[in-house]
């Protein structure tokens, strides 16, 4: 508990700080309201628009944890696979190498073309954003149980799906960590991209909106709460390492 509570001081801190150097910032320069509102004018954008954030929040954040959810099962599907099956590494290794050169943001507007504006092409982006950080980061952990834990599988006569499984998987779940991670990161971010590209809901799309009216402090207020939400997706998952170490180390 104390050391929650060093973090959270320590958190606070970090954030008051960063509060008065914008507002430092804003005030020193003279800079025009509609390029940079202040903090002030930013709350009180936050505060009006309560109800209109709220909705397009939910929007977004609806279609952030289907698209994380399906894209992590499918990442740890895929890197189990690829343990398991020579042949399927032979087949689809090559594929996922050559699809991560292509820049899945690059892909937004051609899944829209295809899906529609609504819901299913922004899950399907999330989705390919979380699905290769996952799969990479898990296959390369799986691939990589140290020599002495693979002769005792031998030794012991476990099969390749008991050695996974029992073996390959708890070691392997740092680099399930490491790929959530960057899941987190990357998923705000294919959320924002898939609005811009196309909807008429969202986070994404109310700054597109506000920005269009001239309402810069609207903009940063919805701005704001997609990082409060992309935070908050990252504290989780660094509670779950946290609780996977001690685990782990206790096992």
């Amino acid at each position: 508990m104390r050391g929650v509570g060093r973090r959270l001081w320590r958190g606070a801190i970090a954030f008051l700080f960063a509060i008065a150097l914008w507002q430092a910032v804003v005030s020193l320069t003279g800079v025009p309201r509609f390029i940079l509102p202040g903090p002030g004018l930013v709350a009180q954008a936050l505060w009006d628009n309560a109800a209109l954030i709220w909705e397009n929040a939910l929007w977004s954040a609806g279609n952030l944890g289907l698209g994380l959810a399906i894209g992590i099962v499918l990442g740890v599907e895929t890197a189990l696979l690829l343990t398991l099956s020579r042949r399927a590494r032979w087949l689809l290794r090559p594929i996922l190498v050559a699809a991560q050169a292509v820049p899945v943001f690059a892909l937004a507007p051609v899944i829209t073309l295809w899906m529609g504006y609504g819901m299913p092409s922004k899950i399907v982006t999330i989705a390919l954003v979380t699905y290769f950080p996952v799969t990479s980061a898990l296959f390369d952990r799986l691939m990589a149980l140290p020599t002495g834990l693979a002769d005792l599988s031998r030794l012991a006569g476990a099969g390749r799906w008991r050695e996974t499984l029992l073996l390959r998987l708890p070691h392997a779940f740092p680099g399930l960590i490491t790929g959530l991670r960057l899941a987190v990161v990357y998923g705000p971010l294919a959320v924002l991209i898939g609005e811009w590209v196309g909807s008429s809901q969202g986070l994404g799309h109310l700054m597109l909106m506000a920005n269009g009216r001239g309402q810069t402090a609207l903009m940063f207020a919805a701005l704001i709460v997609l990082a409060t939400l992309s935070l908050t997706l990252w504290v989780i998952v660094e509670a779950l390492s946290r609780w996977s170490v001690k685990r782990l180390s206790s096992a």
